[in-house]
């Protein structure tokens, strides 16, 4: 057994996870800057170039979120539990899958965004010079989806051998390179021709593709714990399997927390856009919590399924939970501290008395559950390392419903404001407990959830009784 494995299998649990998730988070922070960053520069081409490249922005985060921390989930569980039980020559095969899946689903996101997006943006309610700046960016991004897909998948291969360094290193070095590109292509630069919005979309397409071309040469140089081989591949159905399980219901819940973003949105609305731009700034901070839980989850989604892989799920349940009350305690004392001081943080974007308002109320009522968001993010993703997202599918639905459910009630009973965000921190609590509940009782079991860890005694006694 290599080093690195046996670290994952033998070696002390926090300061392991701690060490895993480190690159990732500091990678993850990275990425943000970097797309802060090119809001800037697009930011001088205009307020229709502005808007527009925001009105491609939750579609560009879907596919994102879907290939590193869906698929890009599945595929890391699946090769770490190969690993984990030995089967090495099963995990060299299992790239060239993960590479065949994220190509078909590059290619669905490329056909569906350059064939629909007008229809699209339009229906989110871009026009005129909005539209036309929306398009010239999205066709050039959903053009080159692919090398964002195989980008996040191959890094996902990386991850799920526990080397987590070298995609953290690619991100880094990336950033770097994009923060350079990007302004010489939308302005111009030397023998660059100005190309305004589509240079932004071109520099991270080509971001992507660099990354991607680093990656497969990682994987087929040798020094890779796993290796891509195109000559010994054999496609089967049972390794395209392994992947999918775990990698097609995580797209159900990317899919499940953009829409409740979306009907949250749309609850907030009918209050008036002073109240939308307050909600809007309070609640980036929650985004902001994402990669944070996600460098965590990286590490747990390696850790947990190397674990499971080599049938050790006693301690594979240990490293869940600590990992997920590492995430839930950085998480909470981030909501806890925005809801003291939340000026701190709005100041950041406003100075309206109104949008201040609006997003201390909401900062104050949400911040303090921020801790149930974490745990339940973490356990997501402790979930895929298990290969058990039947849970998570479950929990990222309540919340959907209360939040979507309860807000219409309550916005239908007359609520204010401040009681629209009392169900918002509902839904979180319900994420989180929901999913730390069943994971308790047993939902990674064979049998699933025992109830009778909650109601053994009494059964227990009542059986007595009729005896």
């Amino acid at each position: 057994m290599d080093a690195t494995t046996r670290r994952l299998l033998e070696g002390p649990i926090a300061p392991t996870l701690l060490a895993l998730a480190l690159p990732n988070v500091v990678m993850l922070l990275a990425q943000v800057a970097v797309n802060v960053l090119e809001a800037y520069f697009v930011g001088w081409l205009g307020t229709d170039a502005l808007a527009g490249v925001s009105v491609t922005f939750p579609l560009v985060m879907l596919m994102q979120t879907m290939s590193a921390g869906g698929m890009g989930g599945g595929v890391a569980s699946a090769v770490a539990r190969a690993l984990g039980a030995g089967r090495r020559e099963e995990a060299d095969a299992l790239v060239a899958h993960a590479i065949v899946i994220a190509l078909a689903l590059a290619a669905a996101f490329t056909a569906a965004l350059l064939a629909g997006g007008r229809a699209l943006y339009a229906a989110m309610g871009a026009e005129g010079g909005t539209l036309e700046a929306a398009l010239a960016y999205s066709h050039v991004i959903f053009a080159g989806a692919a090398a964002v897909w195989l980008f996040n998948t191959l890094a996902a291969v990386i991850r799920g051998t526990g080397n987590m360094r070298l995609p953290a290193a690619v991100v880094l070095g990336g950033a770097a390179g994009l923060a350079a590109l990007s302004p010489a292509l939308i302005f111009g630069w030397g023998p660059l021709p100005p190309l305004g919005v589509r240079g932004a979309a071109l520099a991270v397409v080509i971001y992507y593709a660099a990354g991607t071309f680093v990656f497969l040469g990682y994987l087929l140089s040798g020094r890779s714990l796993v290796r891509l081989s195109p000559a010994a591949v054999r496609f089967r159905r049972a390794r395209f399997a392994a992947i999918l399980r775990v990698g097609a219901p995580s797209l159900v819940n990317n899919v499940q927390t953009n829409l409740t973003v979306v009907l949250l949105t749309a609850l907030v609305g009918p209050f008036g856009s002073v109240a939308l731009a307050g909600y809007g700034i309070g609640v980036r901070l929650e985004y902001l919590q994402i990669p944070i839980v996600f460098g965590f989850g990286s590490a747990l989604v390696t850790m947990v399924g190397t674990n499971v892989g080599a049938g050790r799920r006693p301690r594979a349940m240990r490293v869940a939970w600590t990992g997920a009350l590492m995430a839930a305690a950085v998480t909470e004392a981030i909501g806890l501290g925005a809801a003291l001081a939340p000026r701190a943080w709005l100041g950041l974007f406003s100075v309206d008395a109104g949008v201040l308002a609006a997003g201390t109320t909401y900062l104050r009522t949400v911040g303090p559950v921020y801790g149930f968001f974490g745990l339940g993010l973490a356990l997501y993703f402790a979930s895929q390392g298990a290969g058990r997202l039947g849970w998570p599918l479950v929990a990222g639905a309540l919340r959907l419903t209360v939040a979507g459910g309860g807000g219409w009630l309550a916005m239908h009973w007359g609520a204010d404001l401040a009681g629209l965000f009392r169900v918002m921190a509902l839904a979180l609590v319900v994420f989180g407990s929901t999913l730390a509940a069943a994971i308790y009782l047993g939902a990674w079991e064979a049998g699933g959830v025992d109830l009778r860890r909650v109601f053994g005694a009494r059964m227990e006694s009542d059986h007595v009784h009729d005896a």
